[in-house]
């Protein structure tokens, strides 16, 4: 294949995992029978929006994106968001993106996904897998789970789903990305990690494209397989009023992560993105002490 080829392929695949976790994510509105019962189920609104062109700097600029958001009864608030879009990145961010800094073109697509739940019982999600093309290409992504109250077991699982996708591929995999993923997502001003870990990884090239997009799509896969059943595990138990505190509390680090460190919110804002879309991740309530 070509490279537009591979475009195509990467951004088609990106498409197809969005609706299969809509259609996932949806199933278990349907099904909840917990305190919120006498809630409607949720449904994914999807809006789509194009590049914003007005930006200084965004001639050659184009495409866009989707947003798939729901808010329900198992679901507080989630988004499920893809996007591919093109140009050039402005001299100042170019000097930080591989390949940039000698021709400032790029393209990139990918899905990203935030999910913030009514239990606090029920852990947070992110996940996001991405293609991106300068003069180089790579993915990057992965999941972390984010639980206002931590449950050893969600934990283990979630871990094992990705570990198992990691070493279908190469065995230093998921030891490797699992501490890439404990440093990246540790709240420096607050001396804690943001939830309990999982995968990230970036600008993968093995010199094999097939094989990184396979690991991508196994990326994704993993993610569909386990997170919905931690989901099930615990979306019908009651909670109390404490334990929705702890959880506002806990999503007010999320947020201060998400607003100072995070490159998924940079790359977006610095591209021209829809701002909407790229501050989806924030939580619709949360408390501060």
């Amino acid at each position: 294949m070509d490279m537009d080829q591979k475009k195509a392929k990467a951004a088609q695949w990106f498409e197809t995992l969005r609706n299969q976790i809509c259609d996932a994510f949806e199933k278990l509105e349907n099904d909840y029978d917990g305190p919120l019962k006498d809630m409607p189920a949720g449904k994914f609104e999807r809006t789509t929006w194009d590049r914003d062109t007005s930006v200084e700097g965004s001639e050659g600029h184009g495409g866009g994106g989707t947003m798939s958001v729901m808010k329900g009864r198992v679901f507080e608030k989630v988004g499920v968001n893809i996007s591919t879009v093109h140009g050039e990145f402005s001299p100042e961010f170019a000097k930080t993106i591989p390949g940039a800094d000698e021709d400032p073109r790029f393209w990139a697509s990918g899905i990203s996904l935030v999910a913030h739940m009514h239990s606090p019982l029920v852990p947070a999600v992110h996940m996001n897998t991405r293609m991106i093309v300068t003069t180089k290409q790579w993915f990057g992504g992965g999941g972390d789970l984010n639980p206002p109250i931590p449950d050893d077991q969600d934990t283990a699982d979630f871990h094992a789903a990705f570990k198992e996708a990691c070493d279908k591929h190469d065995p230093a995999y998921y030891p490797k990305f699992k501490e890439w993923c404990d440093e990246y997502f540790f709240i420096k001003h607050r001396n804690v990690a943001r939830g309990v870990g999982g995968i990230f990884y970036d600008q993968l090239n093995s010199g094999n494209w097939d094989d990184d997009f396979s690991f991508t799509q196994d990326v994704g896969k993993a993610f569909l397989d386990i997170y919905p059943k931690l989901v099930a595990r615990h979306m019908n138990d009651s909670w109390t009023q404490e334990q929705r505190e702890q959880q506002l509390r806990y999503r007010g680090l999320y947020t201060e992560f998400n607003l100072v460190y995070d490159r998924g919110t940079l790359f977006g804002l610095k591209t021209g993105g829809n701002v909407d879309a790229i501050l989806m991740s924030l939580p619709p309530e949360a408390k501060w002490d």
